[in-house]
C-alpha cells in the first residue's frame, strides 16, 4: 500500500516562516491551502451490490442540446429566505442613538454582529449535474459507470425525504429552519483557470461539439473518464455550484453549506481529467474565495476525509477513523488554524460500500464533520466526491463492477448525517470507541512521520519514526507469534523502554528459550518510505524467530533504543558527550539486568541461547561478566557486528577468570563484517572475544544474519541436543 497521504501545505505570502518550515520536503498544492488527502489505499477486493436497470437514467436524444442553451430545470421551489432583524441595542433607556449621536466620536454604541448561529446550512444542488452520463457503457457489465449520475438525486431525495428541504414532490414535514437553497452556475474560464492550464479548459470546452462516435472514441484514450455533449455543461455547473457555495459561506450568507454536486473534481489534473474528474471543483473554489476575500480567506483546509493512511488491511471501523482524526487530522487542523475548512467528501469507507471495504458509519461521519465545526469560526463547505480512481480505476478497467457501482443508500445516509451536523443537531452515540492494534499502530506511524513539518503531532517524549515502527513491528509479532509485553517495573529505568520487551506466552517453560537483543529496525527514510510493510524487508531477525517459533523455543525479544528519553531530556544542557553515553549505556545494562533476574534467569528453561545484533550484544557481555548464574543458564551467545561497532569488541573482563574467556570460547559464535577493523592486523582475536568469525558479507548485519542462517541454525540444535545448560 502506498502512502499518499502527506498533509501538503504551502503558505500565502503573508503566511509565517514556520508554516513555511512545515511544507519543507512536501509537495505545494497552492498559496495558503492545506490539503489533508485521506484515501484508501489497499483495495484489492471486489464486492457485489444492489443492481439498478440502465434503461432509467440514460440520456436521450432531447438532451444533446448546446450547453449554451440550457434552462435550469430544479426540482424544488425554493422557500424565501428570510433574514432575521437585528435590533441595536443602545447604552441608554431611550432606544437607539439619534443620528447626531452616532456622529459623535465618543459614543459607545456600534451595530451588533449577526451571529452565525441566526443563519441557515446551504444547500447546493441542481439536476443538470445528472446530465454528464455514458454513452456507451460496455455491454458485459452489468451496471453504470461507478461515478453514477443517480448520486446526487439520491442524497438531494434522502435530505428531502428527512424534512430538511422542502420539495413540492415529497410531501414531508419539514423543520423549522430548514436548508436554504444555493443556486449553482456555471463556473468562467478565468476561475477554472487560477487551477487548470488554458488548454485543458479548451479541451474540455470542445468535447460539447464533438459527435457521439468521436466521444466514445475520446474516453478511451483516458484513465477512466466518459464523454458526451453535456459534459462540459455540467462540469461548469458542478465547478461553479462549489465556487458559489464556499462564497455563501465566507461572505456569511449561510453559516455553513453541503454542496451536492458532479461530475466530481479532485483527481482532476492540471492539464488532464483523471479518474472520473474534468475540473477540480474545490481547489478553484478555494483559490476564487482567496482571491475575493483577500482579507478573511487567506488559509483554508481542504480535506479528503476518505483516510489515507496505510492501513494493512481492508475492514477500518469507526473507532480507527475516529483515532486517526484526534490523534493526526485535528492536531494539524487547529495548528493550521484555517480561515475556511473544505471538506472533499467521497464516502468511501462508508459501511456497505464494498468497493472502499471499510465499515464506517453515517454516525462516524458525522462525529468527524462535528469535530471539524468549530474551525474557521465554522465556516465548513461539505463538497460531494469521488472515490480513489486507484480503487475505481482498476475495477471500472476490469468490467467487474458491483451492481449499482457505488453503494447509493449508503452514501446518501453518510450525506444525511453530516448534513444533520451542519444543521446543529448532536451526532448519534458511536459504539466502537477503541481502534484495531494494527489501526492504532499505523495511525502512531504516520503521526511520528509527519511530526517532522507539524510539531504539533510530538508527543511528550522524544519520538520518532523508530518509535512508530517498533509499535508496527510489535503489533506483527503479537499477531504472528502470539506475543505479550513483558512490563519493567523499576523507576530507575528510562521510559524510553516501555513496550520494548515482547515475549511468547510460553518464556518460562520447560522447553529451549532463545533471547533476541537488537537495536531498533533498519528502515527507509524520507518521501521514498511508503510502507510500512516495508519495514518488513529490513527485519531479517524475523526469520530466526519463526524458525525458532516452528521448532518449539520460546523467545523473549527486546528491542533497545538508540536514545534514551529521561537522558536526553537531562543532558540537553550538557556537553560532555561521554558522559552523555556512559549514562545511555548504564540504563541499557541496568535493563539487561533487570530481564535476565526477573525473566531469564528463575524459568524453568531447558537451554537458553542469547542472540545480539548490533551494539546490544555489548549488554550480552555485560551479564556474563556482572552475574556468575549467567554463564551455569546460558547454553552459548550468538552475535552480528558490523562495522558501526567500534573497537574494542565486547569482551570478558580483565578481572574475570581464565576459565569465563574459555566458556566464551567454546560456547559462542561471533560473526564480524569482511572489512571490521578488527581485521586489519595479522593476530588472531583473543579468547576474551569469544569464538569470532569472519563473514563474507560487508553490506550490514541484515546481509550478515541472512547469510550465516544454515550455519546458526546448526549451532542452535547442536548446543541444544548436548545437554542445554552451560557451565565450566
Amino acid at each position: 500500500m502506498d502512502i499518499d497521504s502527506e498533509i501538503l501545505v504551502s503558505s500565502s505570502s503573508g503566511a509565517g516562516q514556520g508554516e513555511r518550515e512545515r511544507a519543507r520536503g512536501l509537495n505545494k498544492t497552492g498559496n495558503g491551502i492545506v490539503i489533508a488527502s485521506m484515501e484508501i489505499t489497499d483495495q484489492d477486493g471486489l464486492g457485489e451490490d444492489v443492481g439498478f436497470g440502465q434503461a432509467h437514467d440514460r440520456i436521450t436524444s432531447q438532451h444533446h442540446e448546446s450547453h449554451a442553451n440550457l434552462k435550469a430545470h430544479d426540482t424544488s421551489e425554493l422557500e424565501h429566505a428570510v433574514w432575521g432583524r437585528v435590533k441595536a441595542s443602545s447604552p441608554t433607556e431611550n432606544g437607539p442613538p439619534s443620528k447626531d449621536e452616532l456622529m459623535d466620536g465618543d459614543c459607545a454604541w456600534t451595530m451588533p454582529m449577526v451571529q452565525p448561529k441566526l443563519l441557515a446550512t446551504g444547500l447546493c444542488y441542481d439536476v443538470r449535474m445528472r446530465y454528464h452520463c455514458e454513452l456507451d457503457p460496455p455491454k458485459q457489465r452489468l451496471d453504470f459507470h461507478p461515478e453514477d449520475p443517480r448520486r446526487i438525486y439520491h442524497i438531494y431525495r434522502e435530505l428531502c425525504q428527512a424534512g430538511l428541504y422542502k420539495d413540492p414532490q415529497i410531501n414531508v414535514p419539514i423543520i423549522d429552519k430548514p436548508l436554504e437553497r444555493i443556486r449553482a452556475r456555471n463556473a468562467t474560464a478565468s476561475e477554472i483557470c487560477l487551477v487548470h492550464d488554458p488548454r485543458h479548459y479548451e479541451f474540455v470546452a470542445r468535447t460539447a461539439a464533438m459527435s457521439d462516435d468521436d466521444l466514445v472514441h475520446l474516453e478511451r484514450q483516458y484513465d477512466s473518464i466518459y464523454f458526451n455533449k453535456l459534459t462540459f455543461a455540467s462540469a461548469l455547473l458542478s465547478t461553479g455550484g462549489a465556487i458559489e457555495t464556499c462564497k455563501a459561506v465566507v461572505s456569511g450568507k449561510v453559516k455553513n453549506a453541503i454542496a451536492v454536486i458532479r461530475p466530481p473534481g479532485h483527481h482532476a489534473e492540471c492539464n488532464r481529467p483523471m479518474g472520473f474528474c474534468l475540473f477540480d471543483n474545490v481547489s478553484v473554489a478555494a483559490k476564487v474565495c482567496q482571491a475575493d476575500y483577500p482579507e478573511t480567506c487567506r488559509k483554508v483546509l481542504i480535506l479528503d476525509w476518505n483516510i489515507n493512511v496505510p492501513w494493512p488491511t481492508k475492514g477500518m471501523g469507526d473507532a480507527d477513523y475516529l483515532y486517526t482524526f484526534q490523534q493526526v487530522v485535528m492536531p494539524v487542523a487547529y495548528d493550521f488554524n484555517p480561515d475556511l475548512v473544505i471538506i472533499a467528501a467521497g464516502f468511501d469507507a462508508a459501511v456497505g460500500d464494498q468497493l472502499g471495504g471499510c465499515f464506517v458509519t453515517p454516525t462516524c461521519y458525522a462525529h468527524m464533520a462535528h469535530m471539524l465545526s468549530p474551525l474557521a469560526n465554522g465556516k465548513l463547505v461539505v463538497c460531494l466526491e469521488v472515490r480513489s480512481c486507484k480503487d475505481s480505476t482498476s475495477v471500472f478497467r476490469s468490467n467487474m463492477l458491483p451492481k449499482g457501482g457505488y453503494n447509493l443508500s449508503s452514501i446518501s445516509k453518510s450525506a444525511l448525517a453530516v448534513t444533520r451536523t451542519l444543521l446543529g443537531e448532536p451526532p448519534d452515540r458511536i459504539e466502537e470507541t477503541t481502534p484495531t492494534k494494527s489501526g492504532a499502530a499505523t495511525v502512531d506511524m504516520v503521526r511520528a512521520y509527519q511530526c517532522r513539518f507539524w510539531p504539533c503531532l510530538r508527543s511528550e517524549s522524544k519520538s520518532s519514526t523508530k518509535d512508530a515502527l517498533r509499535a508496527y513491528q510489535k503489533q506483527q509479532m503479537c499477531d504472528e507469534f502470539d506475543m505479550i509485553e513483558l512490563s519493567v517495573f523499576r523507576d530507575r529505568i528510562s521510559k524510553s523502554f516501555k513496550h520494548q520487551v515482547l515475549a511468547t506466552i510460553n518464556y518460562a517453560d520447560k522447553v529451549p528459550l532463545i533471547v533476541f537483543f537488537h537495536d531498533p529496525y533498519h528502515h527507509q527514510t524520507g518521501p521514498e518510505m511508503t510502507r510500512l510493510a516495508d519495514t518488513e524487508l529490513n527485519d531479517t531477525l524475523n526469520w530466526y524467530r519463526q524458525w525458532a517459533f516452528k521448532e518449539g523455543f520460546a523467545i523473549i525479544d527486546v528491542n533497545f533504543p538508540n536514545h534514551v528519553a529521561d537522558i536526553d531530556e537531562v543532558d540537553e544542557l550538557d556537553s560532555d558527550k561521554e558522559l552523555e553515553h556512559a549514562k545511555h549505556m548504564a540504563e541499557r545494562a541496568e535493563l539487561a539486568i533487570y530481564l535476565w533476574e526477573n525473566y531469564i534467569e528463575p524459568n524453568d528453561s531447558t537451554a537458553i541461547f542469547f542472540m545480539g545484533v548490533g551494539s546490544p550484544s555489548k549488554e550480552i557481555v555485560y551479564l556474563l561478566n556482572n552475574r556468575e548464574s549467567f554463564f551455569q543458564r546460558v547454553s552459548a551467545i550468538l552475535s552480528f557486528l558490523d562495522t558501526s561497532t567500534p573497537l574494542p569488541l565486547p569482551s570478558v573482563s580483565d578481572q574475570n577468570t581464565y576459565y569465563l574467556s574459555k566458556w566464551y570460547k567454546q560456547n559462542s559464535l561471533i560473526y564480524l563484517s569482511a572489512s571490521h577493523q578488527m581485521w586489519n592486523g595479522d593476530r588472531k582475536p583473543s579468547k576474551r572475544f569469544g569464538n569470532v568469525k569472519r563473514s563474507e558479507v560487508d553490506t550490514g548485519v541484515n546481509d550478515m544474519l541472512e547469510y550465516h542462517r544454515e550455519e546458526v541454525v546448526e549451532f542452535v540444535r547442536r548446543k541444544s541436543l548436548s545437554g542445554g545448560k552451560g557451565g565450566r
